[in-house]
């Protein structure tokens, strides 16, 4: 009789002999644990579909797998398969019970980004779902990610509407701690580009720059979506002899002669002054603007 054992198989990220290496675990039912362990390894080839790429029989309650570069590799989900049987009766197992789909490689948190022009930053966190290898070279053990933006599907020319702090991050060995191998983070803005061109979408890219190890030569992680919510600009005036219209509309005459401070914000660096001059002549006292100087 088929039956569930609740063997919960889990599988980790685990460092043996230098090389990364996956482990299934799962725990073994009391009072009578069974014998043997059937364990299949699969990765996901397409959505829905697994590729077979190990299979073992074991007593022990583990099961390890090498990221090998061919087999399994970096981007790949990864998932465990195991079944229980007692030793000289196969035919006569548990039903068969998965793991939860494991990716290997790099993770960005959160996934995707909706940002406004609004000069704030936004924390992205970069990590390693598996350990950082680096054999016999343990002084200067990294992995480098070259980051990159770009503009996707826009209609109007331009550079992509966010930057980054940094072009390139590094991923230093640390013990593994949930799905978190090695961690970095960078900041990403929206840019504040005083035009209203709607919303617009940008993509975060990353690679691995002369990684030495193997598995990582023939890996690109997945882009970041970032959505960026256009806002619209306030526009304030100063024409003629001079007419004043502020950011909320409001209009007045300004006659004076000298140099004045137009507008200052009050969150940021920024300022801007007028010099105005005598052009009323004889008849009238009136003021021109002559000299705008901006920060």
């Amino acid at each position: 009789k088929l039956t569930s054992l609740a063997l919960q198989p889990v599988i980790t990220p685990e460092l043996v002999q230098g090389r990364v290496h996956l482990k299934c675990s799962y725990s073994p039912p009391s009072p009578e644990p069974p014998a043997q362990y059937r364990v299949l390894w699969s990765r996901l080839s397409s959505p829905g579909k697994r590729q077979q790429v190990h299979h073992e029989i074991t007593p022990q309650p583990f099961s390890y797998v090498e990221m090998d570069g061919a087999n399994l590799r970096l981007g790949d989900t990864v998932f465990c398969t195991v079944t229980a049987f007692r030793r000289g009766t196969p035919e006569q197992h548990s039903l068969p019970e998965d793991s939860k789909g494991f990716y290997a490689g790099i993770k960005f948190l959160p996934e995707s980004l909706e940002i406004a022009e609004d000069g704030k930053e936004h924390v992205l966190t970069v990590l390693s779902t598996v350990p950082i290898a680096c054999p016999g070279q343990d002084d200067s053990c990294k992995i480098t990610l070259q980051l990159s933006t770009e503009d996707l599907g826009s209609q109007l020319p331009g550079p992509p509407d966010i930057v980054l702090s940094a072009c390139q991050v590094d991923l230093l060995p640390e013990p593994c701690s949930g799905s978190s191998c090695a961690a970095a983070r960078v900041t990403v803005t929206a840019v504040t580009d005083f035009a209203q061109d709607g919303n617009r979408v940008s993509c975060i890219g990353t690679q691995p720059a002369a990684p030495r190890d193997g598995l990582w030569r023939a890996y690109t992680p997945r882009d970041v979506k970032v959505t960026v919510r256009d806002l619209p600009t306030g526009n304030c005036y100063s024409f003629t002899d001079p007419h004043i219209i502020t950011f909320d509309g409001w209009r007045y005459d300004s006659n004076k002669i000298g140099t004045f401070l137009l507008c200052r914000g009050e969150s940021r660096a920024f300022e801007v002054h007028v010099r105005q001059r005598d052009c009323g002549g004889r008849r009238s006292a009136a003021a021109c603007n002559c000299g705008v100087a901006a920060q």
